[in-house]
């Protein structure tokens, strides 16, 4: 499934390019491979970061969810030795783990984006 949507964000960043643009390069002879290389992928870099970082971040949320199931993982050291357990504070330190994990997978995400947009 994650590889599914990640080539639905990959095509959608893509498609979002303005098609005049293309056309113009086309226009003075660019080849297909300039175009992708030299138009297509430093237009779409930024949405494109932003997209793989949704991407890895619902990775790490499927994984954490698959501890319920006996996946293994922070998710699933919650589950045994904290709830299981009894133990509210493994819990509280497993999710604010995960928590704290995934803001700085967005908080870098969003900066490379940043950087490679130069807002």
């Amino acid at each position: 499934m994650p590889s599914a949507r990640a080539a639905k964000i990959v095509e959608q960043n893509l498609v979002t390019v303005d098609p005049g643009v293309i056309e113009a390069a086309r226009a003075v002879g660019a080849g297909p491979l300039r175009i992708i290389f030299t138009l297509l992928i430093p237009e779409a870099l930024g949405p494109l970061i932003l997209g793989y970082t949704f991407v890895v971040i619902a990775i790490v949320d499927m994984s954490a969810m698959a501890g319920t199931v006996g996946g293994g993982g922070l998710g699933d050291f919650a589950l045994v030795y904290g709830y299981q357990r009894f133990d509210w504070q493994v819990t509280l330190v497993a999710t604010l783990i995960i928590i704290a994990g995934v803001q700085g997978i967005q908080f870098f995400g969003n900066w490379l984006a940043r950087k490679v947009l130069r807002r």
